[in-house]
């Protein structure tokens, strides 16, 4: 039984770097339900280096600093006569080589190449594709869960928060000739491979497992299958949203075991 009304549908997703992504989790959710989908990745070197992964399935090479290439991908799927169902911006990065620095040692260039990919490649890309999406498509981004100033995380937090400020306003603009939904998972530390380059991940990843109510870190899988119900018919009543997986992190401040860590027993 296709619970989720996706089989047959068309999707892109958008971001795919390696099988511990968010992309390629979503992409292995839809493809379950017997959706075809279609992945974007940085280059060629990267998708080669994915050909055991991806083997046959649909690759489109879109380098989104790079505004070339995303008509160019536009194009591509144009010119097979795809008409999408809806699409996943799973695209982020920051320059962290320089390690854990003050917010207010953020280089200009750092922040405007950690923008211009992280969050403003999906105003490009929805419009580059706005032709071949369908009337009720849906469009899902990858933020975060916390609004918390995570010092680690640097200027990548102010970038993730204009992505979900993006995500309301594309939701409003298109929606004057057409019913395309845009919403935002927001997932708390993930053990991904593009995590692991932020400054002291680690440390912070298993204090965020500790403060989740259930003692036990978020999933990749199960912040993709949000993103499948985002995608779906089921969720057409939810627009211009962020919607929080963090399995009750932000609720957990005061949790009777962190509060009293260092107090001697």
């Amino acid at each position: 039984m296709d619970f989720l009304g996706l089989k047959d549908k068309s999707f892109l997703v958008a971001g795919l770097a390696n099988r511990k992504s968010v992309a390629w989790h979503v992409g292995q959710g839809l493809e379950a339900c017997g959706a075809r989908v279609f992945y974007g990745v940085r280059s060629e070197a990267r998708r080669l280096s994915l050909k055991t992964l991806l083997r046959e399935r649909e690759v489109f090479i879109c380098d989104v600093e790079e505004e070339g290439q995303i008509r160019s991908l536009a194009q591509g799927l144009a010119d097979r006569g795809i008409a999408l169902d809806g699409f996943v911006h799973s695209l982020a990065f920051a320059n962290y080589s320089r390690g854990l620095r003050p917010f207010h040692e953020t280089l200009r260039g750092d922040f405007l190449q950690a923008m211009e990919i992280s969050c403003f490649s999906l105003v490009e890309l929805s419009r580059a594709l706005k032709p071949l999406l369908k009337r009720e498509a849906s469009v899902v981004a990858m933020g975060i869960s916390s609004q918390v100033v995570a010092e680690n995380y640097g200027y990548m937090s102010p970038v993730k928060a204009a992505l979900e400020s993006v995500v309301r306003f594309l939701a409003k603009s298109f929606s004057h000739d057409s019913e395309v939904r845009f919403n935002c998972v927001k997932a708390s530390p993930l053990k991904t491979s593009a995590s692991a380059g932020i400054p002291g991940y680690l440390d912070h990843y298993l204090y965020a497992e500790k403060m989740t109510l259930r003692k036990r870190a978020l999933t990749t899988p199960e912040v993709a299958n949000v993103v499948l119900f985002l995608l779906s018919p089921l969720s057409s009543g939810i627009n211009g949203q962020g919607i929080v997986v963090n399995a009750g992190m932000d609720l957990n401040y005061f949790d009777h075991e962190l509060v009293f860590r260092d107090k001697p027993k």
